[in-house]
């Protein structure tokens, strides 16, 4: 299994403890850590995390690069499965068992996950013993239920919260486009190039996960830079525009608009906090 981490250790933390709940541990949990020195190899609930260290980039978070070079460390130890999940979320009980079956009965298949957003902790924390409890996927995603499936999913919905391949898909897709630095697009364009490699994506109900609850913007104001170039690179290789809703609300305020074919920054530089 594979995370990447900058940052949200607490998040982290639960992750992992959460992770060695599930009816099937991952054989091998690797954490690639993105200019984080903090992230530490641990040895807890006897599971143990590893960590793979991966330097920043001045444009932002190498994200698909990560991802890359995570999967192959974990191929490198000898998975023929791989399960990618976010810091922020939590394993439901059967995740790693529901995609490790999934995966070697369906290996041409990329199969996501479930995923419930969370709200605000108690101070207690999330109760791990029944995470479950609180299922609530997100609405606007496909959701087959627990013990069931969806196949040739559209790609422009495809999600690296949480989601799993072989080995052998793995290689043919090809990992992600490391032109991609920062937030957004990285991930559907893995989901198209999927489909443009001959694979199928697949909805997996029994592979459910959590997601932490956290502050955010919407849109992601200070990430526009990000979004704006990642959105211009997605459109060079696919011929369509990704992440339409953030494009759109950014210029519903000003901040982007569409010039001669092209997303542009219109708020000057510095304008954005963050960004």
């Amino acid at each position: 299994m594979v995370t990447l981490a900058h940052g949200r250790h607490d998040h982290l933390a639960a992750q992992h403890e959460s992770l060695a709940r599930g009816s099937r541990r991952p054989d091998h949990y690797l954490v690639v850590a993105m200019d984080d020195p903090d992230v530490r190899p641990a040895a807890r609930h006897g599971l143990d995390r590893h960590v793979v260290r991966v330097p920043g980039e001045t444009l932002g978070l190498p994200l698909a690069a990560a991802r890359n070079v995570g999967v192959a460390r974990a191929l490198a130890r000898g998975a023929d499965v791989v399960l990618l999940l976010d810091v922020d979320c939590l394993a439901g009980p059967d995740l790693v068992a529901a995609t490790a079956e999934a995966c070697t009965r369906h290996p041409s298949t990329v199969w996501s996950g479930v995923v419930t957003y969370l709200p605000e902790p108690p101070a207690a924390g999330y109760p791990l013993d029944r995470i479950e409890d609180l299922d609530d996927p997100h609405p606007a995603r496909p959701d087959p239920g627990p013990g069931r499936t969806l196949l040739r999913t559209d790609p422009d919905l495809f999600w690296s919260l949480c989601f799993a391949l072989s080995a052998s898909a793995w290689r043919h897709s090809g990992g992600f486009c490391e032109e991609y630095v920062g937030y957004g697009g990285e991930d559907t364009d893995f989901g198209h190039q999927v489909v443009a490699r001959g694979l199928e994506h697949g909805v997996l109900g029994g592979a459910r996960a959590y997601h932490q609850w956290h502050p955010v913007s919407d849109p992601p104001v200070e990430h526009l830079g990000e979004i704006l170039r990642n959105a211009a690179l997605f459109h060079r290789r696919w011929g369509t525009w990704p992440m339409q809703g953030w494009l759109t609300a950014f210029e519903e305020r000003g901040l982007a608009v569409l010039r001669d074919g092209q997303w542009v920054r219109e708020a000057p530089v510095g304008a954005i906090a963050g960004d």
